[in-house]
């Protein structure tokens, strides 16, 4: 057999996208959430002096808190704050209110083994040693630690942690720190009868102490160093008229604003030499991109917030806030652009209404293959806020159980199985029956 090769020449035509330098930064604009952006903005203004940015005029959100009897707080008192850390807020306590002396020493020890959560995380053993002082003297400085705030700092374990808020609070319950103290697994494990029985009291006071024993919290120096998350920043503003139109429109308030220094350029263009005038030239074509860039990032955003508008209307008009079947790429279709650019567009974006904030991805649910009595498909969210509605509305003290909650939404013409409903009973943060059990 004999081999040969030959070689000749074609020209063949094809199309493929370059991923230019400008596109990579197009796409990293596109996925900024407006914060980002504009830290992006100032960096680039930084490096170009022909960029001035005014500041942004940001339109802040935020959730007001509320007491556990429903009361509406100052929301203001409830944000810590992250310019100290919590080990520094430890160590300013001591220093103003413990004397110099060889058990404050011990406490300031201590207080570098306390965990950002606000847990202790060494052995007293180990203290007593290191620090050759008294079994005695390492508890009363540990006293001295569990007394700063915030209640429940130095706490070795959830429990003590719990014990420590308990203590400090005039509101508790009578018994809960005597529960907490010397019945915590039966109360866990909600051996409430039990409980009851051996304390002679009814199971309802139990009830009442696990209620309030909810409203504590179980990290107490989780609030210090940070409060990422409490602002959000919308990126679209949705108003419906009177007579029921949508209207969407891109919120302007939070974008940073560019401005071109047109007469400082101009007159450094008059004395420039050939390699200034390319500098300059470059700076304002950086300008000029960078100003497209944002302005395309807004235009996808709004583009794709009217294409979710258009297709979960209904989420808008009907106070009980259904959300249709949709995907992505159904978006991604409509508008003719890839899938991935409709995942940048709405991860991090923000949707302002008047009955709240929405992550723009909120509005996408897949397809369950049922549908209801109109022949409409439902979707996740259908089903999970009719599984809510159940439990709302079932007997506390005969909770609904997982199987007798897949019998009531399959007379319903939902058909799903009890593996589904737990799927979804845990995404909801629903417990389960016997812990949803009420005595009172």
């Amino acid at each position: 057999m004999k081999f040969q090769q030959s070689f000749s020449q074609k020209q063949k035509q094809s199309q493929k996208l370059a991923m230019t330098q400008s596109l990579q930064q197009s796409i990293q604009v596109l996925q900024f959430s407006i914060d980002e952006l504009a830290e992006f903005v100032e960096t680039q203004a930084m490096e170009n002096p022909l960029i001035e940015v005014s500041e942004a005029n940001y339109a802040v959100t935020y959730s007001k808190p509320r007491s556990s009897s429903g009361e509406e707080l100052n929301y203001l008192s409830q944000i810590p704050d992250n310019r100290i850390s919590l080990f520094e807020y430890l160590i300013d306590q001591v220093h103003l209110n413990y004397r110099d002396t060889f058990l404050r020493d011990i406490v300031l020890f201590l207080l570098e083994y306390v965990d950002l959560n606000g847990f202790l995380t060494i052995d007293l053993d180990e203290v007593s040693t290191k620090m050759k002082a008294t079994k005695i003297q390492v508890l009363d400085a540990l006293t001295l630690v569990q007394q700063l705030d915030p209640a429940g700092v130095g706490a070795r374990n959830l429990q003590e942690c719990l014990m420590l808020q308990t203590e400090r609070d005039d509101s508790a319950p009578n018994l809960a720190y005597l529960i907490l103290e010397e019945h915590f697994e039966a109360l866990v494990n909600r051996k409430w009868p039990d409980l009851a029985k051996n304390l002679n009291i009814p199971v309802s006071e139990v009830q009442e102490v696990f209620d309030y024993i909810q409203t504590l919290t179980p990290t107490p120096g989780a609030s210090f160093g940070t409060t990422d998350g409490l602002y959000i920043i919308p990126d679209l503003t949705v108003k419906i008229s009177d007579t029921g139109k949508i209207k969407i429109t891109s919120n302007r308030r939070g974008m940073p604003e560019m401005h071109f220094q047109q007469s400082y350029f101009d007159e450094m263009a008059k004395k420039a030499d050939a390699e200034t005038q390319k500098y300059l030239n470059e700076k304002k074509q950086d300008f000029d991109s960078l100003k497209k860039m944002v302005q395309q990032r807004g235009d996808t955003i709004l583009r794709v917030g009217q294409a979710i508008i258009a297709h979960q209307q209904e989420f808008f008009l009907n106070e009980n806030r259904p959300i249709k079947p949709l995907i992505l790429k159904d978006i991604a279709e409509e508008l003719d652009i890839h899938e991935s650019t409709v995942s940048r567009a709405v991860n991090g974006k923000y949707l302002e209404t008047d009955f709240g904030i929405f992550e723009l991805k909120h509005f996408f649910s897949q397809k369950i293959g049922i549908q209801n009595e109109s022949g409409e498909d439902l979707s996740t969210d259908n089903v999970k806020v009719r599984l809510k509605d159940l439990v709302d509305n079932e007997d506390k003290g005969k909770p609904l159980s997982d199987q007798k909650l897949v019998d009531l939404l399959k007379a319903e013409g939902i058909d799903i199985s009890r593996r589904t409903v737990a799927k979804y009973r845990d995404a909801l943060k629903i417990p389960s029956s016997s812990k949803r059990k009420r005595f009172d």
